[in-house]
């Protein structure tokens, strides 16, 4: 397979102008602020209470975040309830990790609840 750097190959092309360089660069970061604004559209649309809202990235990723631990906290419940009814649930637990970083991820929530809440009442 040719290296698209051959420097034949190189040779066959000019070379971009600044005023180019400076264009693609531009094009390049308008794509890439685009792909992001998409996923976080997307992740908008999942998460409930953010259709249609003006928002930041930060708000739709807490947002995202909450909903995600409550549905591994779902997925936990119907895991032990068919345990509890005899059925193998092998396959359909989680790693160890995931469901470490939910419960930190629920504490620190919680805990950052409380200090909001203090601080409401102090003001």
């Amino acid at each position: 397979m040719a290296n698209s750097q051959s420097p034949s190959n190189a040779a066959d092309r000019p070379r971009l102008t600044e005023a180019q360089k400076k264009e693609n660069h531009i094009r390049s970061e308008q794509k890439r602020r685009e792909a992001i604004r998409e996923g976080f559209d997307r992740l908008a649309s999942i998460a409930p209470g953010m259709e249609g809202q003006g928002r930041s990235e930060a708000v739709v990723l807490e947002a995202t975040i909450k909903y995600m631990r409550e549905k591994i906290m779902e997925r936990q419940k119907i895991i032990a309830e068919a345990k509890a009814q005899g059925v193998d649930t092998t396959g359909w637990e989680l790693p160890k990790e995931t469901l470490e970083a939910c419960e930190a991820q629920l504490k620190r929530t919680l805990l950052e609840e409380q200090q909001d809440a203090m601080m409401a009442k102090k003001s």
